[in-house]
């Protein structure tokens, strides 16, 4: 059973307000798809910027349609298309609709409560900063076909050789599950579906990436504002995974960070450190929001 509460006191948008900032959202979500919609009109594929659309699945439209958060009141809604939309109900005032936290929460229970406590308990560890990157070169390990069809930058056998110096360190099971069978058993943990909420910790980059997730799951309780964050900063830490990566980016604009060097791995480790600031900082953001969290 999820610990989500009945929604505080409501907060009144008037027309003026919630429209702007409609508009100012989807404009921003149209910037932030544009490269996207372009190459895919073009049936192009751009191996670090369109893995978003794919990894997760969630398209253009969606991530275009701006909702007010829990807790707010929209001012003379009723009579537009918002009216029509899932998740939204009545609110106090004439005219008004509000998000429909008390329906989402009695037929979602479950999912909201799982994602609060991915969202808090991930916040909530250490954060982890010995992994390198190397889920990445643990998916092409002493493997002859590759996830990418992108050159190795080292080519295949240096590639392995890197691998092979280090310890492989992966908590994510979403990455885990992508190692070869021969990488497998070079990682220091083993993590399962059933454990992810036990072990996922805000170094990862791909624990990181997933706050955009998240915030797509809660749908209409997380203002627009935020999903549009989760998404850049997803979009931001996947150009890291890729230019850490063994695979050649540079044609994609991914200069190489070259963890297999002492200078990669310090940059590597600066980066994600500033990427476990701002996935924490948008977790708390989204946990405030949330109808019985702690303001």
């Amino acid at each position: 059973m999820t610990s989500i509460a009945p929604a505080r006191d409501a907060v009144v948008l008037d027309a003026d307000d919630w429209h702007g900032r409609e508009r100012a959202h989807a404009e921003r979500a149209d910037t932030l798809t544009a490269g996207h919609r372009a190459r895919k009109a073009r049936g192009e594929r751009h191996p670090i910027e369109d893995f978003l659309f794919t990894y997760y699945s969630y398209s253009p439209a969606l991530l275009r349609r701006w909702h007010p958060g829990a807790g707010v009141e929209l001012a003379d809604a009723a009579g537009t298309p918002r009216a029509a939309w899932r998740w939204y109900t009545a609110g106090a005032s004439e005219r008004a609709l509000r998000v429909d936290a008390d329906g989402m929460r009695a037929e979602k229970g479950a999912m909201l409560g799982l994602v609060e406590r991915m969202l808090r308990r991930t916040a909530a560890r250490p954060a982890q900063f010995g992994c390198f990157g190397l889920h990445e070169w643990a998916m092409v390990y002493r493997q002859g076909e590759h996830r990418h069809p992108v050159p190795l930058r080292l080519g295949q056998a240096a590639t392995d050789e890197v691998v092979e110096a280090q310890e492989l360190r992966c908590t994510h099971i979403d990455a885990y599950r992508f190692f070869t069978p021969d990488a497998i058993p070079r990682n220091r943990f083993a993590p399962t579906r059933e454990s992810q909420p036990e072990v996922e910790q805000p170094g990862c980059l791909h624990a990181n990436m997933d706050v955009y997730k998240w915030a797509v799951k809660l749908g209409p309780l997380v203002p627009g504002e935020l999903l549009l964050d989760a998404f850049e900063l997803a979009r931001d830490i996947r150009y890291l995974d890729m230019q850490a990566s063994p695979y050649d980016m540079e044609p994609w604009g991914g200069e190489p960070v070259r963890i297999e060097t002492a200078a990669g791995k310090a940059e590597y480790v600066r980066r994600q450190r500033e990427f476990a600031e701002r996935a924490n900082a948008l977790r708390a953001h989204i946990l405030e929001g949330l109808p019985g969290s702690p303001a």
